[in-house]
């Protein structure tokens, strides 16, 4: 990722246990881990809340290695493989090449983060720019096709050039928009499609006020929750560094925010998250 979380800040108490949940998008490198003890701490942590799996998710080359050694050191974890679409400039031959050899192996059950982000062009230097974006997008949207495994998108302000770049190239059959945070109708038009909608800590964010909107629009069997960890943490603990343990908060914001109870609603996110990555634990 590309922005910075503060860690002067304490970090969120556990919650209360809800069970069962899978955080569908987390990346376990940026929260601290280095080897396998560590990814083990971070999974009793999370376990002990009721979340029983976490999917640790690359954008860049080191970061895919990692994650794809990492699933093997731990069964509550999986991974996924791909270059942030920010960092598609380094999408060369040989990483190609690389993160093909890795999205094929059994623990990475997905392809991603890739997408199109137009936020950041010309704020963050070095960001690839939409050009090169679209096309690592295309290459792993056939990269997904090829294994037969879920593309996970980012999209950040591109709601409209995402939507493109999928028709054009044609969607892989299993197609996951992460950390959505888009307004009514990217949902309704996401959700027409079949595509699965993961949202994190942000909508508990009262200011939040389109994607609030837009997450009553998603069908039950569509919903994966995330943390995106280290990232942006749920109210009330906004700005301290997130970790798979504080999923429970975001998911009792969602419930509460449906209207739904929130053991119904982590029962069916953890359903969905287990069929769309085949996970076997």
């Amino acid at each position: 990722m590309v922005c910075d979380v503060s860690t002067k800040v304490l970090p969120p108490p556990a919650p209360e246990p809800l069970a069962p949940l899978i955080d569908a998008h987390t990346h376990l490198d940026a929260c601290g881990a280095r080897d396998a003890d560590d990814v083990a701490a971070i999974l009793d942590r999370a376990g002990a809340v009721g979340v029983q799996a976490v999917v640790t998710i690359a954008d860049d080359l080191a970061a895919a290695r990692w994650a794809a050694a990492a699933a093997g050191w731990d069964d509550r974890v999986y991974a996924a493989v791909g270059l942030h679409p920010t960092r598609a400039d380094a999408l060369d031959d040989a990483a190609r090449a690389e993160l093909e050899t890795l999205a094929a192996e059994p623990r990475v059950v997905a392809v991603g983060e890739t997408g199109m982000d137009l936020y950041w062009p010309g704020r963050l230097d070095g960001c690839a720019d939409p050009a090169t974006q679209v096309e690592a997008f295309a290459w792993h949207i056939d990269l997904a096709k090829r294994l037969g495994k879920p593309l996970m998108i980012h999209n950040r302000d591109a709601d409209a050039a995402v939507l493109d770049v999928l028709r054009a190239e044609g969607a892989p059959e299993t197609v996951i928009f992460h950390c959505f945070s888009s307004g009514p109708e990217m949902a309704r038009s996401c959700a027409d499609a079949g595509w699965y909608l993961s949202l994190s800590g942000t909508v508990s964010f009262r200011n939040a006020r389109e994607l609030r909107a837009a997450a009553p629009l998603i069908p039950a069997d569509q919903l994966l929750v995330e943390t995106d960890a280290p990232f942006l943490t749920p109210h009330p603990y906004r700005g301290a560094r997130n970790e798979p343990y504080c999923l429970p908060y975001t998911v009792r914001a969602l419930a509460e925010l449906l209207d739904r109870p929130a053991g119904d609603v982590a029962a069916d996110s953890s359903a969905n998250a287990r069929r769309v990555y085949n996970l076997t634990y």
